[in-house]
């Protein structure tokens, strides 16, 4: 394990952006959205997938330099295509759009097709905020989720996030998969060379297993829920999917382009890319916004007062995630030795060092 500074990492992974010919805003906003998922601890989405995203632009799946357009609009909702670009760049983009919107009209909606991995969901989410704005964000991801009573892998792990703002407390934010558990913590899981808890995934038969392979080996990611509730898992990510997808023109289902770049895209495409789905509302369109934010602090604090187990401390959403990235503004962001290696590996192909 060894650690590096936010500053070495951003530095680091920029310049690998600048490399594949991303423009220099471009390579900072893929960046810092990158790199946000580390920060907040979220290890299995940042730095450890870059090398993943060089290898999606070798095979010719990126598109360094996308021109990001509107296809369809009306005042609060437009269809976005993301030209095939990195989804670190596409979704904050998009989901300025609908905050543009949310501005003019009150709330603004966004779906995106031909769009890539977008990181984590909070970040886009996250940019409301600063506006007074609620912020939601989805995407859909890789087919690796086996709905209920399926051996077929038909759903990713279709992330939901939702960020509402607070006036003296920390801000509301909710980043969850639809899944037991996303794929990153698998490949985590797998580098560690330790097994899976149960509940996390199938095997190729359909029972539950604690294997960190066994979705390599043919099983699948099991649905939020578990054995008696996957049920709901499997409908929230099904939600995911239509909004992201089927609503804006995007692959869906098992059309969805893997993000490993050794497996091939489907051959019968139903549309293009990934999807994403971005929702902006200003919060002063239902009510004052201070009033509201004196109630959301009212709310959190209610909540996070409320009698616990022994042993444990009442959570808001969000709150392991904002403590995590003060603790590593300060003291560093530790990375597994593999990840370092492959890092390594990638720089070096650049003549960028880590």
């Amino acid at each position: 394990m060894s650690t590096f500074s936010y500053q070495q990492l951003f530095t680091f992974a920029e310049r690998v952006f600048l490399a594949l010919g991303c423009p220099e805003a471009d390579a900072t906003l893929a960046t810092e959205t990158l790199l946000s998922a580390d920060l907040r601890g979220v290890d299995s989405h940042g730095v450890a997938r870059l090398s993943g995203y060089v290898r999606l632009w070798d095979a010719g799946r990126i598109n360094a330099r996308p021109r990001v357009g509107i296809t369809y609009e009306t005042p609060s909702t437009a269809v976005v295509d993301g030209d095939g670009g990195l989804g670190l760049v596409v979704g904050p983009k998009a989901m300025r759009i609908a905050m543009q919107k949310a501005a003019l009209v009150g709330t603004g909606w966004v779906s995106v097709k031909n769009s890539n991995h977008f990181g984590i969901a909070g970040y886009h989410a996250m940019l409301g905020l600063a506006q007074d704005m609620i912020g939601i964000a989805m995407t859909n991801a890789s087919p690796l989720v086996a709905p209920t009573h399926s051996l077929d892998r038909l759903l990713g792990t279709n992330p939901i996030a939702v960020a509402v703002p607070a006036g003296e407390q920390p801000d509301f934010v909710l980043d969850m998969a639809t899944t037991t558990a996303a794929n990153g913590k698998l490949e985590i899981a797998q580098r560690k060379n330790l097994p899976i808890p149960e509940g996390w995934a199938q095997d190729a038969e359909g029972h539950p297993s604690t294997d960190a392979n066994a979705v390599k080996n043919g099983g699948a990611l099991q649905p939020l829920g578990g054995a008696t509730g996957s049920h709901k898992g499997y409908g929230l990510g099904a939600v995911v999917d239509i909004f992201s997808a089927v609503l804006s023109g995007a692959n869906y289902g098992p059309w969805v382009p893997p993000f490993v770049a050794f497996l091939q895209p489907p051959a019968d495409p139903v549309g293009q890319g990934l999807g994403h789905f971005f929702g902006a509302m200003r919060v002063d369109a239902f009510r004052p916004a201070d009033e509201f934010k004196q109630h959301m602090d009212k709310w959190i604090t209610t909540f996070r007062e409320a009698k616990a187990v022994e042993g444990q401390q009442v959570l808001i959403p969000g709150d392991p995630e904002r403590a995590m990235a003060a603790h590593r503004l300060l003291e560093g962001i530790p990375l597994l030795d593999a990840v370092v290696q492959d890092l390594e590996k990638t720089g070096a192909r650049f003549g960028v060092k880590l």
